[in-house]
């Protein structure tokens, strides 16, 4: 891997092999806050780690607030005060072989709401605030010693439907909740806690949200291929939390690529810009280096194709600029490409025209050198052609 793309790449995953990650390292200070053996509320979620797999750990989230991305932004939180509830909210942890904790993170991810719990740890909770690129953030960790559900969970009749259909395959129950109108949060929480699928086991909740992302996008971009084409190029964009989403919807067959431009001094790069590219064009191949944003992206994309009931390509191309001090997860691109497909789109003639456009919005053509779409859909003839 190409060293100026290694932090972008990683996002401290620890593929540098160092034991600490150098950029992420600078957030771990020490809470100033009561240390505690036990807590009683809230459980708005659950947590299944990766670490160890098959072997993994896990719990519930434990804090008296929502988990919830939407809400956050309902409120209108800052990424201090984000990343503010995030540092207090406590990961607690077990081996999850016992089948009595498994069945009480069921039933906290089965609940539309928040379930009251009462939880002891072996030793009070440590202080340790961990950044990734896919998850939100979380300040403390506990081990559990006892686990309490106070109250009973209240499920929609979708939800207890596909969740007790044990012959719908995952991809199919993850595109039938998602029909029904289930944000992919709590899809992914269901996915998490082994409740979809044939052979149901638990599935880290990273690998679980990016999964769903991917089940859910690949399904729309199939329905959307049933539509017309869009009548126009058109560029779209918006700016969340330092991200700022510019994209270019293409008239006819699916194509995607994401460009992510990590500019000078912002989180994963250093002292000059990283520029990472990936796309497809009626299938993705292997996972993509972009790791979750790719596929949180695509998602917003091909949703809103399916709203317009429209067929079309995109290129989208993520500028991240320093504002972006800390990575809050892949819920952020997703979140700020819905914001740019309900932006009033500007109209373009043709691609030239779109690409002239993104990057005077972006300020920049930097990005175009590193498209492989852009010069193969204007050397591209269509049938309009002959």
């Amino acid at each position: 891997m190409n060293k100026r793309t290694l932090c972008a790449e990683c996002k401290g995953r620890g593929l540098c092999g160092l034991p600490k990650c150098p950029v992420t390292s600078r957030f771990h200070a020490t809470l100033k806050m009561k240390r505690t053996d036990s807590y009683m509320g809230d459980a708005p979620s659950v947590f299944v780690g990766s670490r160890g797999y098959p072997n993994m750990s896990g719990g519930p989230l434990l804090i008296n607030e929502s988990d919830s991305p939407k809400s956050w932004l309902s409120k209108g939180y800052t990424i201090e005060e984000i990343v503010g509830v995030r540092a207090q909210t406590i990961r607690g942890s077990s081996d999850l072989s016992s089948l009595t904790l498994e069945g009480q993170m069921q039933e906290i991810a089965l609940s539309d709401v928040p379930l009251d719990v009462e939880v002891s740890f072996k030793k009070p909770v440590l202080f340790d605030l961990k950044f990734d690129g896919t998850l939100a953030p979380v300040g403390l960790a506990g081990d559990i010693k006892k686990l309490d559900v106070l109250d009973n969970g209240k499920t929609s009749r979708a939800v207890d439907r596909i969740t007790s259909d044990t012959d719908m395959r995952a991809t199919e129950a993850v595109s039938e909740l998602y029909k029904e109108g289930i944000d992919v949060y709590h899809i992914s929480q269901l996915l998490t806690s082994g409740l979809l699928g044939v052979k149901r086991h638990l599935v880290p909740t990273k690998w679980g949200i990016t999964a769903v992302d991917d089940m859910v996008s690949a399904r729309l971009r199939k329905d959307a291929a049933r539509f017309p084409p869009l009548q126009s190029v058109q560029v779209l964009s918006a700016t969340l939390y330092g991200n700022q989403i510019i994209c270019i919807l293409i008239p006819g067959d699916w194509k995607y690529e994401m460009i992510e431009i990590w500019e000078k001094n912002s989180l994963w790069s250093q002292e000059s810009d990283t520029i990472i590219c990936d796309g497809e064009r009626r299938k993705k191949k292997g996972y993509s280096p972009i790791a979750g944003a790719y596929y949180s992206g695509r998602l917003a994309v091909a949703d809103h194709l399916n709203r317009l009931r429209r067929a079309a390509g995109a290129i989208i191309i993520r500028r991240i600029t320093g504002e972006y001090w800390a990575p809050l997860g892949t819920w952020v691109i997703r979140e700020a490409t819905r914001k740019a497909m309900e932006a009033k789109p500007v109209q373009c003639n043709t691609l030239q025209d779109a690409v002239r456009t993104a990057s005077g919005i972006m300020g920049s053509d930097k990005w175009v050198g590193h498209s492989r779409l852009v010069p193969e859909i204007m050397t591209q003839k269509s049938l309009f052609d002959f």
